[in-house]
């Protein structure tokens, strides 16, 4: 069982990856925005961060380097979905948010396992 962070403005999306890796069996946390994840992970350690880019506040490109930028984050690793992957950068794997979810899954479960996908 993994920790997991998912970081969307869209709560249908939060809710949707929370289910999904709920039912994986995994321990999920959620967050609206970079901020308020990365308040969050000052107290907690995630084994992923699964966020969104296009997002209020802090974007998820503003998250990301964020997270790299902090030696004690830096290692943390990150799923990128995106209505447009193309603007990601930073990220260990993007997908586009019309993935499946055992897409998601298997993604999540190679970066878990510290493995590129």
């Amino acid at each position: 069982m993994a920790r997991i962070l998912i970081v969307d403005d869209e709560p249908d999306l939060r809710f949707l990856h929370k289910l999904i890796f709920k039912d994986a069996g995994h321990e999920v946390a959620v967050a609206s925005d970079g901020a308020a994840a990365l308040e969050w992970v000052k107290n907690e350690r995630p084994d992923l961060v699964v966020t969104d880019i296009m997002m209020p506040v802090m974007d998820g490109n503003q998250l990301i380097r964020s997270l790299r930028s902090d030696p004690e984050t830096a290692s943390i690793p990150i799923l990128a979905v995106s209505a447009n992957p193309g603007v990601v950068e930073g990220a260990d794997a993007v997908l586009q948010k019309v993935s499946g979810t055992a897409r998601i899954l298997e993604t999540a479960r190679s970066l878990i396992n510290g493995e590129r996908p």
